[in-house]
């Protein structure tokens, strides 16, 4: 079984390898309205991840609460998007189709700082990964392989596109192509490791486990909001990046549904 987990575990981070690797593939820039179509699949999936794989499981959880079956979802979701905004308000980080930096101000450079800005995108991911795998380890979270499973597959799908929106730039931005790879591979390194230490804390984890399934949906709709739809929005008006949007999250809702 531990090995069934630890392949859940890196699941997404193999995702974002093999976007990354797109780098080797494309010889130009990344087109603008790829980036935004790829930008609002990737936002699609995440917002159905939070509400099937994570939201929804936290109030059946609760359910013995009756009508306050709503309560950990809630206070984990508002608890998420608080540690999120504080890492945002924290970590130097610069978004793509930006020069103007976020966070602490620090002497780092522009490729540095993309990478960063994906490492802190990633990093809920990754809990909620590790939250999920946690609730699975224990066996009596009502949480079973083919949940865990569908969520790690839905986040590598949508790392697919991130690894390629972040290693594509860095290329441009004067980086070779192997390098260029290293970084973007490197962004997605914070999920398995925060996924691995959430499920080291599983006895703290478990005994809360609604709560934390809402902190992990709550950190994963504050980058949809606070980065992925502004991204896809951003420029000349397109619908490019709704449709996209609409298509992962139609895909995440029926993988979550036909597997867990």
């Amino acid at each position: 079984m531990l090995t069934n987990v630890f392949t859940v575990v890196m699941i997404p981070f193999l995702g974002t390898v093999v976007g990354s690797a797109f780098v080797f593939f494309l010889k130009d820039e990344m087109n603008r309205s790829l980036q935004r179509a790829l930008t609002g699949f990737a936002a699609g999936v995440m917002v159905a991840a939070s509400v099937w794989s994570l939201i929804i499981p936290a109030m059946e959880m609760a359910e013995d609460m009756g009508r306050l079956a709503f309560l950990p979802a809630f206070v984990g979701v508002w608890l998420g998007f608080a540690f999120l905004l504080a890492l945002d308000r924290w970590i130097p980080h610069l978004h793509l189709n930006s020069d103007c930096p976020e966070g602490k101000p620090c002497g780092l450079g522009k490729s540095t700082m993309l990478v960063l800005a994906v490492a802190l995108h990633n990093l809920p991911e990754g809990m909620a990964v590790g939250v999920v795998a946690a609730g699975w380890l224990t066996g009596n979270s009502g949480i079973g392989a083919a949940a865990a499973t569908a969520l790690s597959l839905g986040i590598a799908l949508q790392n697919l596109p991130e690894g390629a929106i972040i290693s594509m730039p860095l290329k441009s931005a004067g980086l070779s192509r192997g390098r260029a790879f290293f970084y973007g591979a490197a962004s997605g390194i914070v999920e398995p490791l925060g996924a691995l230490l959430t499920i080291a804390l599983a006895g703290l984890v478990v005994p809360l486990l609604p709560y934390f399934l809402g902190f992990a949906a709550g950190a994963m709709l504050y980058v949809v909001v606070e980065e992925l739809i502004p991204e896809m929005s951003e420029g000349e008006h397109s619908h490019i990046g709704t449709i996209s949007f609409a298509l992962g999250f139609t895909l995440m809702m029926m993988l979550d549904v036909a597997l867990g």
